[in-house]
């Protein structure tokens, strides 16, 4: 256990917690930390979700660590994965939780915006302050943003730095589910067993398909796959799991996934 990344293995669940008191925020040993944590997730076969959250009720990440930033040379080593680890990795096909539990902030925003779900507490504010530090978010972030918010709320949470609360994040179907305070941890636990509870291959193929051709026309899309680019797809169908399922099915019985 690292002393600012903690994580825990909670069956298939993978867990990990920002601890940097008093603000959650990441500097450059800290990023090196996340990644080591999600090089872990990403590599262990046994582990099919995880989730990310913060220490305490108040901040779950509000961004780069300015205090790195005022240095005269600053350490700019992010990790092989860049800010938080799971922001790069876009290889990832395993489906990662964002437990919000308090201030969403900045690059703490940007890296829950890398997250598939989202999960705030209703005191969670998120904000994009970098224009008023004279920073900018990255280019995968806008994307991001862009892609989950009408362009006109993206815009002004960019270009002002204003607030927005759990349930207006929630309203704009930017966050999957609002908790009362100090709840969120269990709603995303919740979530996680039941993707885990799902042939794990098969999400992992979902995930990959999403990232691949979610923003393709159909027959873009088509092309791609004939192409043989959903490599994740080809393996379920080559699975042992896939097997199992039918015979499950067909047996009206649970089915016991493997990975395989």
């Amino acid at each position: 256990m690292s002393e600012h990344v903690h994580t825990h293995v909670n069956g298939r669940i993978f867990e990990v917690t920002l601890d940097n008191p008093k603000a959650n925020a990441i500097g450059a040993a800290v990023s090196r930390e996340m990644n080591d944590a999600f090089i872990r997730f990403r590599d262990d076969p046994e582990l099919w979700v995880a989730i990310l959250t913060g220490a305490g009720d108040r901040f779950f990440c509000t961004g780069w660590d300015l205090n790195d930033g005022a240095e005269d040379e600053p350490d700019k080593d992010f990790g092989p994965y860049g800010f938080g680890g799971v922001s790069g990795m876009f290889e990832l096909n395993k489906p990662v939780i964002m437990a919000i539990n308090g201030y969403c902030v900045a690059g703490g925003f940007e890296l829950a915006l890398s997250g598939d779900l989202m999960v705030a507490a209703e005191n969670a504010e998120f904000f994009l302050s970098e224009v008023n530090v004279g920073l900018t978010t990255s280019g995968a972030s806008i994307s991001r943003l862009m892609s989950r918010l009408p362009r006109h709320i993206a815009l002004e949470l960019l270009f002002t730095g204003r607030r927005m609360s759990a349930q207006k994040a929630h309203d704009l179907h930017l966050v999957n589910r609002v908790t009362p305070k100090g709840q969120v941890m269990d709603a995303a636990r919740e979530l996680a067993e039941t993707i885990a509870a799902a042939a794990p291959l098969s999400v992992q193929a979902e995930k990959q398909m999403v990232n691949l051709v979610g923003d393709l026309t159909p027959e873009e899309a088509d092309k791609l796959e004939k192409a043989g680019a959903l490599t994740a797809k080809a393996r379920v169908y080559e699975s042992s799991d896939s097997k199992e399922g039918a015979r499950a099915f067909v047996e009206k019985r649970k089915p016991v996934w493997t990975g395989r």
